[in-house]
């Protein structure tokens, strides 16, 4: 199975350099000088990288087959892809492991199933489909996702109180509260 590193984005500059939208945690070993990435489409490639740098935490890569800023267009969107088995990554679940996954609270409450992962550009989403069928997105940090147990088939969520749609259930109004803001202002 192919898995997903980065996706190209936006041409930057002239002679070919692209941006991109990393799905990797270990770009330096990804995107080495003299590496060959997959693409897929698999007619856009593969790609040799030439040169890559950092600006502001975003990753800029020249590939020798990219040289010039209308190729470099025409690339955007394209995914870099590598064999499953050759991820070296650590504590990295894809798109595939986690679909399906039952989501349970901290305290072993069932609130409902993953149905995806996101990406998006702050950190990734897990898509939740909650108990009710609403979908929810939960930032899949640590702190929030504490266990992602792919064998025994579950996620542990620990959320902070109002992310998840089913706490409006049991949203608490502080009693200092009288009614809309319009009532409180006297003209």
């Amino acid at each position: 199975m192919l898995l997903t590193v980065a996706r190209i984005g936006r041409a930057h500059g002239l002679r070919g350099e692209v941006a991109l939208d990393l799905r990797t945690d270990n770009p330096q070993d990804r995107f080495g000088i003299g590496a060959e990435l997959r693409t897929e489409p698999a007619a856009r490639g593969p790609l040799t990288v030439v040169s890559t740098r950092t600006q502001q935490d975003r990753w800029y890569v020249t590939f020798a087959q990219i040289t010039d800023r209308t190729t470099a267009e025409a690339m955007r969107g394209t995914e870099l892809v590598v064999e499953e088995d050759a991820s070296e990554e650590d504590d990295a679940w894809y798109p595939h492991e986690l679909a399906g996954l039952r989501a349970e609270h901290v305290d072993g409450t069932p609130l409902g199933e993953i149905i995806g992962l996101e990406h998006l550009p702050a950190h990734d989403m897990l898509v939740l489909r909650e108990l009710d069928g609403t979908r929810t997105l939960v930032p899949f940090v640590k702190v929030i996702v504490p266990v992602v147990d792919v064998a025994g088939g579950r996620v542990v969520l620990d959320p902070p109180g109002g992310l998840l749609a089913s706490d409006a259930a049991n949203l608490v109004v502080s009693d200092e509260t009288v009614g809309p803001a319009d009532d409180a202002v006297d003209d």
